[in-house]
């Protein structure tokens, strides 16, 4: 028999509640709202669905303290400006139904309920059938203030002191140019999406863009630079159930840095790697794998064959055929690069390509001609992903895996420091060996390039593997270090000056950084209010591809910001050495190798990159004698 056990009165007692609203709000929040950029992109969205045609993005330290956005859209009623604010309150949907036919950016109504639990807000709305309008001003969920106003129609929402009530997540902020970067690439987002609405960005009292309404050709020039024009060729793949539109770029003005890729579903951004990966593979054998190509891709799809609605930020999207989705973008961006070849751009005034029949004088595509395509021809394989295919992330985490995996099989040891001697001559850095009998053998046996990117050096106790690009940057790396901190560097003038044109967000940060930059041997100087003259570069840079080197640094410090919070001296003398560093594929002479040696280890730390991969590995005579060792007796 069982013994039920008796429980006393007094122990029994309910201990689950339902948490407070303001609690609940601030959970959620940590969801919807992650920073400064969030707000943004829920706060342009939410004037897109009222119907805007001008919009204005205002705000003050990368919108840590100060963050508007201003519409002439319909405006709200003295109760709609109340409701909004509830959690789970919308206009956009009002069944389950609903769910499967979204065509407006906000839904859930999360957003503005999650930015009323973590800062102060201030809501001036009024509709155009009205003549007064209303203000409401919200702290942490709680109503401070609601009366008449005079304001002009439409909704201006004001943000103060984001996260005042939650330190922790203020404190895990990054730096303004970090959350900046946030911000302007939420902007350049919502503001491709929507070529045909005006929008006007405003930092610090500084308009940083003022874009009018167009084409998508237009806003793309507008946000990047007129020069884009000529980079990029349009995309029209049209079905039944699919239409694929937009612009890719050009393979020659592909860049060393992803970034400006970008991939819509009905007008929403969205971030998937798998799709990303089918725009890459139409560049195969055009640009080699370190190098990234611009793409701006619409999907216009049946909402009810994709998901929209797996994660708060909505920025992930589950489609009912994936693979289908996937073959379709890949020859679409195919055609149009096929196209490009033989024929050139449609000019920019006279671009209208994404009104009519479209870039290409043919009759699109079917969706089951699209799949009989990719199932009976040969090179269907090509169109289809790889049943391995991984995420940027992944490969990189398995990259390094097998790198550790295949070091240990050799020897299962650390990277440790060589037996090398620092002997400093005048003028230069020498590293000689520790014994005589080394220094004969490295004179004997010279160093030898191996696949273009590794250099083999003998010694003593075995053998030495230096990746020539690493021991680069390490060396590059501590030079311009050394150079920030001492006086100006010597520059080599050029005969005629070079403009340097780039787009508004580069435009901000080189002017951060220019001082240093000019410090380390380069002259540039503003010129009118976007642009820059170039009069001079570093002697010890190789001339040629000055300009598309400066670009490059611009987007490497972007990158390593957004990473890594580095002091801005380390960041740009990292981001310079990466874009300036020989790369992996150029043939050194024995020379050459030589020289690279001796400075790799006359530098403090010779065995790590500035980003922490390893430089040098070392090999022993043992480990190579084990390999070898017979194991068959008898």
């Amino acid at each position: 028999m069982h013994l039920i056990k008796f429980v006393p009165l007094f122990f029994r007692v309910d201990i689950i509640r339902l948490l407070p609203d303001n609690i609940a709000n601030q959970i959620a929040a940590g969801e919807v709202i992650q920073r400064p950029a969030s707000a943004v992109k829920e706060l342009l969205e939410n004037a897109i669905d009222s119907g805007a045609t001008q919009i204005k993005l205002i705000f003050k330290q990368a919108g840590k303290s100060h963050l508007q956005v201003i519409d002439n859209g319909c405006g709200m009623s003295e109760t709609d400006a109340r409701m909004c604010f509830e959690k789970h309150a919308t206009s956009k949907i009002r069944t389950a139904d609903d769910l499967f036919n979204i065509r407006t950016m906000g839904f859930r109504g999360e957003a503005l309920a999650s930015i009323a639990a973590i800062a102060q807000v201030e809501l001036k709305t009024r509709m155009h059938t009205e003549a007064v309008g209303v203000e409401l001003e919200i702290e942490g969920m709680k109503v401070q203030k609601q009366e008449p106003c005079q304001t002009p129609e439409g909704t201006s929402i004001t943000v103060k002191n984001l996260f005042f009530n939650v330190p922790a997540r203020r404190n895990f902020l990054k730096s303004d140019t970090v959350e900046l970067k946030y911000i302007i690439d939420e902007f350049h987002r919502v503001s491709l999406a929507h070529p045909k609405i005006g929008f006007q960005l405003f930092n610090n009292d500084y308009e940083m863009y003022h874009l009018k309404p167009g084409n998508l050709k237009q806003r793309i020039t507008q946000l990047f630079g007129d020069n884009y024009a000529e980079k990029i060729v349009p995309v029209e793949e049209k079905s039944y159930a699919l239409h694929v539109y937009g612009f890719v770029g050009k393979p020659e003005f592909s860049k060393k840095t992803r970034g400006e890729q970008f991939i819509f579903v009905n007008n929403r951004f969205i971030k998937s790697p798998y799709l990303n990966h089918a725009v890459s593979m139409a560049y195969e054998q055009m640009i080699t794998k370190d190098h990234f190509p611009f793409f701006v891709l619409f999907l216009d799809i049946d909402p009810a064959k994709i998901d929209v609605n797996v994660h708060p930020a909505k920025h992930e999207i589950k489609f009912e055929d994936e693979k289908l989705v996937y073959t379709f973008v890949n020859l679409g961006t195919k055609h149009a690069l096929g196209a490009y070849s033989i024929s050139p751009t449609l000019d920019f005034n006279q671009e209208d390509h994404l009104h009519n029949g479209g870039a290409f004088d043919q009759q699109p595509r079917t969706w089951l001609e699209i799949t009989q395509h990719a199932t009976q021809t040969k090179d269907a394989k090509k169109f289809a992903p790889p049943s391995n295919f991984q995420t940027y992330n992944e490969r990189e985490s398995n990259n390094q895996k097998n790198w550790a995996s295949a070091f240990d099989t050799v020897g299962k040891n650390e990277v440790k420091p060589l037996n090398f001697e620092t002997q400093k001559s005048v003028g230069t850095n020498y590293i000689g060996f520790s014994s005589s009998e080394n220094e004969v053998l490295r004179e004997a046996v010279p160093p030898h390039q191996l696949l273009k990117r590794y250099i083999v050096s003998q010694v003593k106790s075995g053998f030495i593997l230096i990746d020539q690009q690493a021991a680069h940057e390490r060396i590059l790396f501590e030079r311009y270090v050394k150079l920030l901190e001492k006086t100006k560097h010597d520059s080599q003038r050029q005969l005629f000056p070079q403009n340097l044109s780039l787009s508004v967000a580069d435009n901000q940060i080189l002017r951060e950084i220019l001082p240093e930059i000019n410090q380390l041997g380069f002259d540039i100087q503003e010129f009118g209010k976007d642009s820059f003259v170039v009069h001079g570069f570093p002697a010890d840079i190789v001339q040629g591809n000055e300009i598309q080197m400066i670009e490059e640094l611009i987007e490497q410090y972007k990158m390593n910001a957004s990473v890594n919070k580095l002091a801005k001296r380390d960041n740009l003398a990292k981001a310079i050495a990466q874009s300036t560093g020989i790369k992996n594929g150029k043939t050194l002479s024995v020379e050459e190798m030589k020289t690279l040696i001796d400075e790799l280890f006359a530098c403090e730390n010779p065995y790590s990159t500035p980003a922490g991969h390893h430089t040098v590995v070392t090999f022993s005579k043992d480990e190579l004698e084990k390999r070898f060792e017979n194991k068959i007796h008898g």
